[in-house]
């Protein structure tokens, strides 16, 4: 009797494990920050980001250094996209700063790239990035190519 119950336990403890490394996976998976979410916001408004989705990187050089919080029309004009971008504390950004929706890869996912600029005042939190460049339509491209008007 006492040999069968050690089994239980060892499997109750394997199984634990497993619940906790699965719980570990979909945080880390899904990108999202339970704790240690330091940085600050900045916003941007695009023509448009199409395919751009929450939880996108934000990357300098190719370097990760932040994530797409959140994505809505413009208040003010209701014709432009707001995107709210959440940036790693450590990393500051010039008010000349450049945002760029672009495609990793052919048919990959979006992401903001920022291209830094040369001002000596630095964005804080809640500011505009206010030069931005909106995704290539790829779909434009092919049928104007198409139909010879390139």
């Amino acid at each position: 009797m006492k040999h069968s119950y050690s089994k239980q336990t060892i499997a109750g403890i394997f199984v634990l494990i497993g619940i906790v490394c699965i719980g570990y996976l979909t945080i880390k998976l899904g990108k999202m920050e339970l704790i240690g979410d330091e940085g600050y916001t900045v916003h941007a408004n695009f023509v448009s980001v199409a395919g751009l989705r929450v939880g996108a990187n934000v990357e300098i050089a190719g370097v990760n250094v932040g994530r797409v919080t959140n994505i809505r029309l413009d208040d003010k004009t209701h014709a432009r996209a707001l995107v709210e971008m959440r940036i790693k504390k450590d990393v500051p950004l010039t008010d000349d700063v450049i945002a760029s929706v672009k495609t990793s890869g052919l048919i990959g996912d979006k992401y903001i790239m920022l291209s830094p600029g040369g001002s000596p005042d630095m964005l804080e939190d809640g500011d505009e990035v206010t030069e931005t460049q909106p995704s290539v339509d790829i779909e434009s491209l092919i049928s104007k190519y198409a139909f010879g008007q390139v």
